[in-house]
């Protein structure tokens, strides 16, 4: 799967309608009504969309006949392996009507260059870890910790060294963890902790 880095339009005339696509990404569900209300426009013929994240997903019509907008952004979206994605379209109508399967292709269609041509980047999967690790490790640990990819969420310094909180890609998790047993002599681990 792939997440957007950065929000992202694409435009195009089709028949006289204008269509303005944007894609932004979806940090959670609860997220994406405000960031519809942000991206529609007002006083435009339909402001339809699509987005996913993770197992969830909606799509609305916004007033075109059922099936010709939302599916076909949702389609995009998951054709393009996005995830954590949502995308509105917004359609000035132009006076000649497109049909269903020209709304279909418009929408679809708007929908996956805006995605094809934004910065994207693959979604590691990763699980966040906790571990102390002695100042003397620390530096060279936190070396490690770049080139197997994970990302310091948060340190917490005592007399002894830090208590780090990581997101480690699935795959790393292994290494990581007998790197910081064999800099500490099996003394410190990494432990898997669950967030609410």
């Amino acid at each position: 799967m792939r997440i957007i880095k950065a929000p992202h339009s694409y435009q195009e005339d089709i028949r006289k309608s204008r269509f303005l696509a944007q894609a932004v990404y979806l940090s959670s569900a609860q997220q994406a009504p405000e960031l519809i209300a942000q991206l529609s426009t007002a006083n435009v013929s339909h402001n339809c969309w699509a987005w996913r994240c993770g197992e969830q997903y909606r799509f609305n019509d916004d007033g075109e006949p059922s099936g010709t907008a939302g599916r076909p952004i949702l389609a995009a979206i998951e054709n393009q392996q996005f995830d954590q994605v949502l995308v509105v379209v917004t359609r000035w109508y132009g006076g000649i009507q497109l049909g269903t399967g020209g709304l279909a292709r418009a929408y679809g269609g708007c929908a996956t260059q805006v995605l094809q041509t934004a910065a994207s980047e693959v979604l590691v999967p990763r699980i966040t870890l906790v571990g102390h690790c002695p100042y003397a490790y620390l530096d060279i640990f936190k070396v490690r910790l770049a080139d197997a990819g994970a990302v310091l969420n948060s340190e917490i310094f005592d007399a002894e060294g830090a208590l780090l909180q990581l997101a480690v890609p699935v795959a790393q998790v292994a290494a990581l963890q007998d790197i910081l047993s064999q800099a500490t002599r099996g003394a410190s681990v990494l432990h898997e902790v669950t967030l609410p």
